[in-house]
């Protein structure tokens, strides 16, 4: 078995990066890449980690490259204090560069109360890999304990779009929900 996923059933990043490393990885029509290393040129070309042949002139909806699809999602903000309240941000992160229109927004749950869950708003990203989204949450006493997780397929496009970069094609919303030990807990 190859430590990379090679078609559209098996899109997986190559399994010898870490998971911060997943992150800034993403597939082009080259293959996997990742940020250039060892000259801190910001501008410099991205390395192909893993080749894979036969996707250059591919278009997303064929059998090559695919459509963009949410690879992971991540908390930005790891600590929210109940009181104060305070900015709030979370990241999804697609496997390849995805273009946004209008305000995509995310919801994040609240499992100790559903009433309480955060919707944050798309806030950057577009033209790469890694959306960002943020939401001011009041500060309010009540909130204290609250436990704060990414349930599977949070996104929603509210009016706007996501697509695969420099395409028409509809990147993918679902995914699955982030891991137990990314949860927040809301302290005092």
């Amino acid at each position: 078995m190859g430590s990379w996923g090679a078609t559209t059933t098996d899109e997986s990043k190559p399994k010898f990066l870490t998971d911060a490393e997943k992150r800034d990885c993403f597939a082009d029509n080259t293959g996997w890449t990742f940020p250039a290393g060892g000259n801190g040129n910001p501008n410099a070309q991205r390395e192909t980690l893993v080749a894979i042949g036969d996707l250059t002139g591919r278009a997303s909806t064929t059998a090559g490259l695919g459509r963009g699809t949410i690879s992971s999602t991540r908390f930005i903000t790891t600590t929210l204090g109940a009181a104060a309240g305070g900015s709030f941000s979370a990241e999804v992160i697609y496997n390849e560069e995805v273009d946004v229109t209008g305000t995509p927004q995310m919801t994040i749950t609240n499992e100790t109360d559903a009433a309480r869950n955060v919707v944050l708003d798309y806030a950057s990203g577009t033209g790469t890999n890694r959306l960002t989204f943020t939401s001011t949450v009041a500060g309010n006493a009540t909130n204290e304990n609250d436990v704060l997780a990414v349930q599977a397929n949070s996104v929603a496009l509210n009016s706007g779009t996501i697509k695969d970069k420099g395409t028409a094609v509809d990147s993918e919303l679902t995914h699955a929900a982030q891991a137990a030990t990314t949860k927040i807990s809301v302290g005092a």
